[in-house]
């Protein structure tokens, strides 16, 4: 008698990945975010990919994973996924510092961020 199998956190038609702890704030990370939202994915990953923002690369790796696994565990198919949902979220962040004139001290704050990319079926496949 074994275990009973976890219900899935997501729908049937849908997939997602979580990128942890990317060396950017969750501000910054936003925008690209933002800029993926509600899109195909081929055209996700081609903005992505001639995006200038330095963290648009690991963005990609997040959208990719969210693809394979919609793919491999559950079966969908790549042709007709959207970008359904794309959040942010705060991570750890680490403290600096720098001596500044007269025996102060300033403080650098250096963030993580985390994000979480869902990928949907849509069309007649669905």
């Amino acid at each position: 008698m074994g275990k009973e199998k976890n219900p899935r956190r997501v729908a049937d038609n849908e997939a997602m990945a979580i990128a942890r702890m990317l060396r950017t704030s969750p501000q910054k990370l936003n925008l690209v975010a933002g800029m993926i939202r509600g899109k195909k994915v081929d055209k996700a990953l081609a903005d992505l990919t001639f995006s200038k923002r330095r963290i648009a690369g690991d963005v990609k790796k997040c959208l990719q994973s969210a693809i394979a696994n919609a793919e491999n565990n559950h079966n969908l198919d790549v042709d007709s996924l959207v970008v359904a949902e794309a959040w942010v979220g705060k991570n750890l962040v680490m403290k600096r510092g720098r001596p500044r004139a007269r025996g102060r001290f300033g403080k650098i704050m250096k963030p993580f961020s985390e994000i979480t990319i869902k990928v949907r079926q849509v069309g007649e496949s669905a």
